[in-house]
C-alpha cells in the first residue's frame, strides 16, 4: 500500500515509495488538479470545442483525481465525457478509497468510479450515463490507438524521478494522438519539454503554476 499523506489546502494524496514521490503537489492536491488540469486543461478545452462532448487522454491515472473531478464538471455543464487514462501501475480500490476524494464530487460519479474500477481496467465503463471511463494498464510507449483526443493531461510522476516519460520522442508519440487544435496540458515547464512539442508544430502557452510553482504549460496543436 502507498502511503497517505496530507497536503497544505486539507486535501490527501498518496506517496509513491517505488517512485519517490507523491502522486500530487505537497501544497495541494485538490488544487493543484483543480489549477492544471480543470481550469487550464478542461475548462479551456470545451469553449475550443463547442460541441458538448471531450475526449480526454490522461497519462497517469493515478488516485484518479483529475477524472473525478472532469466527471464533475462535465456533468454539471452537461458535456459528454469520454476519458481514457493510461496507468502503467494501477491502486488497489482500496487505496483509492483512502483518499477521501469521494468529498470533492458528487456521490453518484464517486460511486460509479469506485465500482466500476476494476471493470473500467478492463473496458469502456459508463459512471454515469454520460460519462465515460477507460483505464489502460500500460506503459505510455507500448500504447497504440486509432482514437484521437481533444485534450491530453499529462500527469506523469516528474522528469527527477520518471526522465522517461519527458523525452522527446514520447512526447511526440503521446501528442500524435491529439486532434488538430488539441490541447496539451501539465504542470511541468522545462526547456526541453518545450522544446519537444515546439518541434512537432505545437504552439505553447506559459501560465501561472499552481501553489508551489511558478509555472505550467499549456500548448495547442497546430
Amino acid at each position: 500500500m502507498n502511503k497517505i499523506t496530507l497536503t497544505a489546502d486539507g486535501s490527501n494524496t498518496l506517496y509513491n515509495e517505488s517512485i519517490g514521490e507523491h502522486y500530487h503537489s505537497k501544497h495541494g492536491a485538490l488544487q493543484e488538479s483543480k489549477h492544471v488540469f480543470i481550469d487550464a486543461g478542461l475548462k479551456h478545452a470545451i469553449s475550443s470545442f463547442p460541441e458538448q462532448e471531450i475526449s480526454i487522454l490522461e497519462v497517469g491515472f493515478g488516485t484518479g483525481l483529475n477524472f473525478l473531478l472532469s466527471a464533475a464538471h462535465c456533468a454539471e455543464n452537461q458535456v459528454l465525457l469520454k476519458y481514457t487514462a493510461l496507468e502503467a501501475f494501477p491502486l488497489q480500490v482500496e487505496e483509492l478509497e483512502s483518499t477521501g476524494y469521494h468529498n470533492y464530487v458528487p456521490e453518484a460519479i464517486w460511486n460509479g468510479m469506485i465500482s466500476n474500477y476494476g471493470k473500467a481496467l478492463q473496458q469502456a465503463v459508463n459512471v454515469l450515463p454520460d460519462q465515460q471511463l477507460k483505464i489502460v494498464h500500460t506503459y505510455l510507449h507500448r500504447y497504440e490507438t486509432s482514437l484521437q483526443f481533444d485534450l491530453i493531461y499529462y500527469d506523469a510522476f516528474s522528469v527527477q524521478h520518471q526522465p522517461e516519460m519527458w523525452t522527446e520522442e514520447i512526447i511526440a508519440h503521446a501528442c500524435s494522438y491529439l486532434k488538430p487544435g488539441g490541447v496539451f496540458v501539465t504542470y511541468a515547464i522545462t526547456g526541453k519539454l518545450k522544446r519537444a512539442l515546439k518541434a512537432i508544430g505545437f504552439i505553447l502557452e506559459k501560465l501561472p503554476g499552481a501553489p508551489g510553482k511558478r509555472e505550467m504549460l499549456r500548448a495547442t496543436k497546430g
